[in-house]
């Protein structure tokens, strides 16, 4: 059994506050108690807006948001939290279901998890969300300034210094650790399976898009250089490339 108060990041650190929404009682219950047994704090809500008003009231690690519920379905609820926070969220999604798969990380949902889900595997996918906000005590965190662009993984804060002045960027968790990714290698190339087994902790799939809906979304957010130029490059069949300006 994983203690987890002292596993994510290795020191000893308050145990983990996951916030698990989902009308199924059954299955909510079995994550509570898996979770529980690995060490966790575990609070639960019944849809949406409950979700929301837990979150808005209490300080959470993390929510795990199923997509189907009444009153608010996960959807609605990711794009309201989305309005005003970066909280870490894992959807729940149905086996097949594409569609708000897709939808879900387009808002701003760091990962997902299909349903019926083994809790064992959805704990690993916290773990991997969770530890990188967390980093390890022996692992230097630097800030890095790349062109016009700032990011500094103590504050995870992103600035571009534009001639009309500074401009604060509001990344995902996983926007920012893809973000900072592609800064640390910037005009390198990076495969789509790096990016995958860094950023989101899993290996790539064959049909998994996750990234590319991450990159499209920072890709949004950051805008294009002043030359017109992109920022993250596509490069078929390799990967991504952050491209400063000005540069071959």
């Amino acid at each position: 059994m994983i203690n987890s108060s002292a596993n994510i990041g290795g020191d000893p650190k308050p145990p983990i506050s996951i916030l698990i929404a989902d009308d199924d009682e059954v299955l909510a219950g079995m994550l509570r108690e898996y979770f529980e047994a690995e060490g966790c704090k575990v609070t639960l809500a019944v849809n949406g807006a409950d979700a929301l008003g837990k979150v808005a009231s209490n300080n959470y690690d993390l929510l795990v948001l199923d997509v189907m519920m009444p009153v608010m379905n996960g959807i609605d609820a990711l794009k309201e939290l989305r309005a005003s926070s970066s909280l870490p969220v894992i959807m729940l999604t149905a086996r097949g279901d594409d569609l708000d798969r897709i939808l879900g990380l387009e808002l701003g949902a760091d990962d997902y998890v299909s349903k019926p889900c083994n809790p064992r595997e959805l704990f690993a996918r916290i773990r991997a969300v969770l530890r990188r906000t967390q980093p390890s005590s022996d692992q230097p965190i630097t800030a890095l300034e790349i062109g016009d662009i700032y990011a500094d993984p103590t504050t995870r804060g992103v600035s571009l210094n534009l001639t009309s002045g500074n401009r604060n960027i509001s990344l995902t968790q996983t926007e920012f650790d893809l973000l900072y990714l592609f800064l640390a290698s910037s005009n390198q190339i990076v495969s789509r399976s790096e990016m995958s087994m860094k950023i989101l902790g899993k290996p790539l799939s064959q049909w998994d898009r996750s990234i590319d809906v991450h990159v499209s979304n920072l890709r949004k957010k950051l805008g294009l250089h002043t030359d017109g130029q992109e920022r993250i490059r596509t490069l078929r069949g390799s990967g991504y490339m952050y491209q400063t300006e000005n540069s071959e």
